[in-house]
């Protein structure tokens, strides 16, 4: 039998393979368990009855309200349509002078590394919909290299968006005639399940991070880390469920 040597070179490389879903191996039952992402947002406790008449509590989790939008081929995006897919939310507009070019080439980022992701998309609202229509949007979408197939600009009703970022994803999404451009927004980008659940990691102080800073890389970065996590979670469920032989 053949004898393999692994040099300290070798050793690393691996070590680096298995970042980051190693870190979210913990002792929790007596034996290694995968730990899903948290679940970011309020949550109420119901009972629930079985067919059996067996009452037992069960966990409701927020999630991504419904909404009706417009995206930049004038077709009509609804929360429905997102189900079934992990995504990463972000409020933007077209003429935005300050934080919405960073904002974007991290979106870029996350295009690039998730390409061959068929459940994997981002979704970009407008909270400037008056301007940016879906003509506007398409032609801000191509000169910006954004694939479409798996990335969606949205517009729509002013107070819909609004009411949105608000009570659904946690951000803010306003007209501001004091900030740049005329509109206030968060810099955060959102993580979403497919369940329609916003979804995080931890912080480099142990706490839940909530959103991720869509100008900052090191946070991009440790989005990245939490979406293959969250992969990862998805095919341990389904892996779990596939019939036995």
């Amino acid at each position: 039998m053949a004898k393999y040597k692994v040099t300290w070179k070798g050793a690393v490389l691996i070590s680096i393979l298995l970042l980051p879903s190693s870190i979210y191996l913990v002792l929790t039952t007596g034996r290694h368990n995968f730990v899903h992402l948290p679940i970011v947002g309020p949550r109420e406790a119901i009972e629930v009855v079985d067919e059996n008449g067996k009452t037992s509590v069960d966990t409701v989790y927020h999630q991504i309200p419904d909404f009706t939008l417009i995206n930049q081929d004038g077709d009509t995006v609804t929360r429905e349509d997102m189900l079934g897919k992990i995504y990463v939310a972000d409020f933007f507009f077209t003429r935005c002078p300050t934080i919405c070019p960073a904002m974007q080439f991290s979106m870029l980022r996350l295009q690039n590394r998730f390409v061959d992701y068929n459940d994997f998309a981002l979704v970009s609202h407008s909270v400037d919909p008056l301007f940016d229509t879906p003509e506007v949007l398409n032609t801000y979408a191509e000169e910006l290299g954004a694939d479409l197939s798996n990335w969606t600009f949205l517009t729509g009703e002013k107070d819909s968006i609004y009411k949105l970022a608000y009570e659904g994803y946690f951000v803010n999404a306003m007209e501001d005639d004091g900030a740049p451009g005329g509109f206030l927004h968060s810099e955060y980008l959102v993580l979403v399940d497919k369940e329609g659940r916003i979804r995080s990691g931890l912080d480099d102080d142990g706490n839940i991070r909530g959103v991720y800073d869509g100008t900052s890389d090191h946070d991009v970065g440790e989005l990245i880390d939490d979406i293959k996590v969250l992969m990862a979670e998805y095919r341990l469920a389904l892996k779990k469920n596939e019939p036995k032989d």
